[in-house]
């Protein structure tokens, strides 16, 4: 169990029906096996019988390749080809534990050193026999033999395989879900995560659609520890799945990847989960998008907020980031880090601490002009071959074309590094809304299939300005982009009343 501190509030917490707790301090399950010991023993007792097993059918077919007359070259070529392929596959299966368990794990057992060895060595022998004619080194027959005995190694590694069928499979799993924090304890091994004590999340869908004659491994998991007392929220929007599996105790919040949620539906299912939660302290949630990370760190944070466990977006991001990630894996950092999403869990703690939980005043905004900073070297760096649309509820009611001066004209600022794009008629806005920006000059393609966009709510906005530097414009943020992106990098809009 993992002990985790946080100030103020506790699971339970709703609508102050329980105290806070100053530096409350809960326990979670944090899905790790408190030994396995025996569990090694026994893997090792396996892999040493096999081993012998092994060794056994390597000598009979050394035997029977040696006692057989030489092949014909058609044949030998196809042998070679296959032992050629087999070796590569066997080097990549080597790398890819290495990448999952770490360079230092994997090679404190002498067994796959010894392992990695076989693999290195056949392979480099394999593509000597392949690629060199050895067929006239009469004079050194041992050598040969020698290479035909190491060549049958790779065949028998292929038995090897089928015996870590299940081995291959955690590797798989573990490499998908990267340094993903994973529950991996009483004989379940999901990417699920308790962020509290009464609220986990599981990084994909259920696969319940095509496989309804196979119990998921999810509810397999929650009928055995939460049985009658857990409720799921899919934040899907692209995929549903019958919810019979989980005794029709399911509830979807449609938010698109890479997307935010209105603000109708984060107070909706913030109410609804405290009803949920209020009917009986062994309820718990459990929460799911595609990814794991933005939607589902967006809608967990929302919950952490309203119920009183933390009282600012900022410190509810940095704990589910924390509870994501598994550190003993790599510092990778898994919580939510797309901006728009972040500042629609910052727009809750507003709604909830300014309005009591209930939609802001409504305000309708004209967008007047958008002006781009720092634009050297985006693009052709005056802004000319930028396309934006504007949309509203999932409908697009705006769309200007830079280039060919299509409901927008645009002013270059080459003084202050700067475009500005100022729109035709520009649109009467309200609620939330979603600019995206294309480009025909090749600009890199991020979320969303475009080089950059963002999604605010008008009852936020102030002054009639919004200003959004680069690390809180979707696509830019990321580290990986700021050879282009740099540092002044950012989109002011300017809107009139209508």
């Amino acid at each position: 169990m993992t002990t985790v501190h946080f100030n103020p509030g506790s699971d339970s917490g709703v609508n102050g029906n329980v105290a806070k707790m100053e530096d409350a301090k809960v326990e979670i399950d944090d899905g790790k096996e408190e030994t396995c010991a025996a569990e090694n023993v026994q893997y090792n007792s396996i892999q040493s019988v096999f081993g012998m097993i092994l060794i056994i059918v390597d000598i009979v077919l050394m035997i029977v390749d040696l006692s057989l007359p030489a092949k014909s070259r058609d044949v030998g070529d196809a042998l070679e080809a296959v032992s050629l392929v087999i070796s590569f596959f066997f080097l990549i299966d080597v790398l890819l534990r290495v990448y999952v368990e770490g360079f230092k794990v994997y090679f404190s057992s002498k067994l796959n050193i010894m392992d990695a060895g076989v693999v290195v060595v056949t392979l480099v022998v394999t593509m000597i026999y392949t690629f060199t004619d050895l067929s006239g080194v009469h004079l050194i027959p041992r050598v040969v033999s020698f290479l035909r005995f190491l060549r049958i190694i790779i065949l028998v590694r292929v038995f090897r395989l089928a015996a870590q069928k299940k081995e291959l499979e955690k590797v798989t799993r573990r490499m998908v879900s990267e340094n993903k924090r994973r529950y991996q304890k009483d004989g379940f091994d999901l990417d699920l995560t308790y962020v509290t004590g009464r609220c986990s999340m599981q990084r994909k869908t259920p696969h319940t659609l095509k496989r309804s004659l196979k119990m998921p491994p999810l509810k397999k998991f929650l009928d055995a520890k939460h049985d009658g007392h857990y409720k799921v929220y899919n934040l899907c929007s692209e995929k549903g799945y019958d919810p019979q599996y989980f005794h029709y105790r399911v509830e979807r919040v449609f938010i698109d990847d890479h997307n935010v949620p209105s603000l109708e539906d984060m107070l909706k299912y913030t109410a609804s989960v405290r009803d949920w939660m209020s009917a009986d302290p062994k309820n718990i949630i459990a929460i799911h998008c595609k990814g794991g990370k933005g939607r589902t760190g967006t809608m967990v944070c929302t919950w952490l907020i309203d119920s009183d466990q933390f009282e600012n977006a900022q410190d509810s991001l940095q704990y589910f980031g924390e509870r994501r990630t598994d550190k003993s894996r790599s510092s990778k950092f898994q919580g939510v880090e797309t901006p728009s999403q972040s500042r629609y869990v910052g727009y809750y703690e507003i709604m909830k601490t300014s309005f009591n939980r209930q939609l802001p005043p409504s305000k309708s905004l004209r967008i007047k002009s958008i002006r781009i900073h720092s634009i050297a070297g985006v693009g052709k760096g005056d802004g000319s071959d930028l396309k934006v649309k504007i949309i509203v509820r999932k409908e697009l009611v705006f769309q200007c074309v830079c280039a060919k001066t299509e409901n927008c004209t645009v002013f270059p600022d080459v003084g202050n590094n700067a475009a500005v794009i100022s729109l035709q008629d520009g649109p009467v806005v309200d609620g939330d809304v979603k600019v995206m920006f294309e480009s025909s000059a090749g600009l890199p393609k991020g979320y969303e299939d475009v080089p950059f966009y963002f999604w605010f709510n008008t009852s936020f906005i102030e002054d009639n300005k919004l200003f959004l530097p680069r690390e809180e414009l979707d696509n830019p943020h990321k580290p990986k982009t700021w050879d282009l992106y740099k540092t002044d990098f950012g989109v002011t809009m300017l809107f009139t009343e209508p």
